[in-house]
């Protein structure tokens, strides 16, 4: 009996040895496959939209990149607007920088880093009197990318909606 249960050890036990190596080497083949990566649509224009705690004005700001719009005594300047192709779940990120001018004019830098605008919350501007996270992205041809075409409903269809 011993030496039976010696054998199945050595053999690999019921499973044969062949459907080991075939587990193997297709573990081996995903791990070498290079990973789906779905290409970034680089924007040349970023979307935001920007509250004025005192007056409860919002306004949305379409800032190309690498210029610098104001807002309150912000200036908000976006380097990078990113979005995914159509087939891709959405997802738009922005790099931004931002500035708070002081009374006496100096700036002083209070945001730099990624939004998304998928999760405004996450990482917008802050500020005691302003605040501004990324809506979307947009391209030359003034096409907002999709999500934000998702997000907000067209006002002509607002009142067939209603009950």
């Amino acid at each position: 009996m011993q030496r039976a249960r010696c054998n199945n050890v050595r053999t690999g036990g019921s499973r044969p040895v062949g459907a080991v190596r075939a587990i193997v080497m297709g573990a081996l083949i995903l791990a070498a496959a290079p990973a789906a990566k779905a290409d970034q649509i680089e924007n040349p224009i970023a979307v935001f939209a920007a509250l004025d705690k005192v007056t409860a004005r919002i306004e949305p700001l379409a800032i190309p990149i690498g210029e610098t719009a104001k807002f309150g005594a912000l200036k908000v300047t976006p380097r990078m607007c990113y979005t995914r192709p159509p087939t891709e779940p959405p997802l738009t990120t922005a790099f931004v920088e931002v500035n708070e001018v002081k009374l006496d004019g100096e700036e002083d830098r209070i945001f730099t880093g990624w939004m998304f605008a998928q999760s405004p919350g996450l990482h917008a501007v802050e500020h005691p009197v302003f605040d501004v996270w990324l809506t979307s992205c947009k391209t030359d041809s003034g096409e907002a990318s999709v999500e934000s075409e998702k997000k907000s409903p067209d006002p002509a269809n607002a009142s067939s909606r209603r009950p």
